[in-house]
């Protein structure tokens, strides 16, 4: 059988990716054209030459075109959904297209949501009503990830420690994937405590919700190996110049790094306790490609077919957005937070929407 597939915002065609968006649509359905198992049939944006544009590029006729993502559902029927708008909105639209009759499975673009209670009621409302929900943390399908991964299980750094990343945006947006690879590492195991500080002066909107400048983070997973996390969106360094590094994984008998920072360092390497220098571990691939975003969306169609639980799935991602909403929580109350977190907002809105944070506007 051939999946019949909708798209749910399209964007502007991706010539000119920035902060308001980068039209992820389009990545997914290169994804889904290449698989024969999938057919593009509709989009929808409220934007209709918008629409009208990604429907012209991917052969999607007339009748497929929408402004009303709903009316789409409907009329359509499609099995699977791509949801590429704005993460304010990813609930309402997820759960609008869980509920609806047809839709087998729904890939939707990271972060969850805006809010943790929205990201836990889009994991229980897939739940509830069987419906395939992913996210988009597509740099788990990198070689260079997957092979860290490979020699850490079979045990070239000892047991696992400590998880480490740095993010040059903020723990919100490029931290979301920094999360989930450090989960992924860590064998998906749930987090037990966070404590965070961020420094927010200067307005960072990305997609249309805010981001710290700057944060420090610490947690730990109730498996005891503990986290920890700098970023940095100010273009300065600070706590993610300090970490500097994608990702690392610090063993009782070595260390792995993916993505060190440095002109000349290599996407993977390891050196492990007694060695003179780093080893570079080859790879077919560093951390950024979109081809990742074809890898992901295979697999999630594999998995829709076969019947297998996916690695993007919603419990996966919630486990990682946790962390992010505990971290801002943690700066929020100015202590350490345990968890399950128990909050359904987004602290760092709140504080500035109270007037806590009041970070100045950014020129232009």
């Amino acid at each position: 059988m051939s999946y019949q597939v909708a798209v749910i915002g399209t964007g502007a065609e991706p010539d000119d990716p920035g902060g308001d968006g980068y039209a992820m649509a389009y990545h997914h359905a290169n994804g889904y054209e290449k698989l024969d198992d999938a057919e593009l049939v509709a989009c929808a944006d409220i934007v209709r030459e918008n629409a009208e544009a990604f429907a012209a590029e991917y052969d999607i006729d007339e009748g497929g075109i929408y402004e009303d993502y709903e009316a789409m559902l409907e009329a359509v029927e499609p099995d699977i959904v791509s949801v590429c708008v704005p993460p304010s909105i990813h609930a309402p639209i997820c759960i609008d297209c869980i509920r609806a009759d047809s839709v087998e499975a729904i890939h939707c673009e990271k972060p969850m949501a805006e809010t943790y209670g929205g990201a836990r009621m889009m994991a229980q409302e897939a739940d509830r009503h069987g419906v395939q929900l992913t996210f988009n943390h597509q740099r788990r399908f990198s070689d260079a990830v997957r092979t860290a991964k490979q020699l850490l299980d079979d045990g070239e750094i000892g047991d696992l420690e400590r998880v480490e990343f740095s993010a040059g945006v903020g723990i919100f947006d490029y931290g979301s994937h920094s999360f989930d690879l450090c989960n992924y590492f860590n064998d998906e195991t749930p987090g037990e405590w966070v404590m965070g500080q961020i420094d927010y002066r200067e307005e960072n909107v990305l997609f249309g919700s805010h981001n710290e400048n700057q944060a420090m983070v610490m947690w730990q997973y109730e498996n005891g190996v503990h986290g920890l996390a700098g970023t940095d969106g100010t273009g300065t360094g600070g706590p993610a110049e300090a970490i500097a590094c994608h990702n690392r994984l610090v063993g009782s008998d070595g260390v792995i790094e993916v993505g060190p920072a440095g002109d000349d360092t290599p996407p993977l390497r390891i050196r492990r306790h007694g060695d003179a220098q780093w080893e570079t571990v080859e790879t077919e691939d560093g951390l950024h490609s979109w081809e990742f975003v074809d890898r992901a969306i295979a697999e999630n169609v594999r998995c829709l077919r076969e019947g297998e639980t996916p690695e993007l799935g919603a419990e996966n991602a919630l486990n990682a957005t946790e962390l992010i909403f505990a971290t801002w929580e943690s700066s929020r109350k100015r202590g350490r937070v345990d968890l399950p977190l128990e909050i359904d907002d987004n602290p760092l809105v709140e504080m500035v929407e109270s007037g806590e944070l009041n970070p100045e506007p950014r020129d232009g």
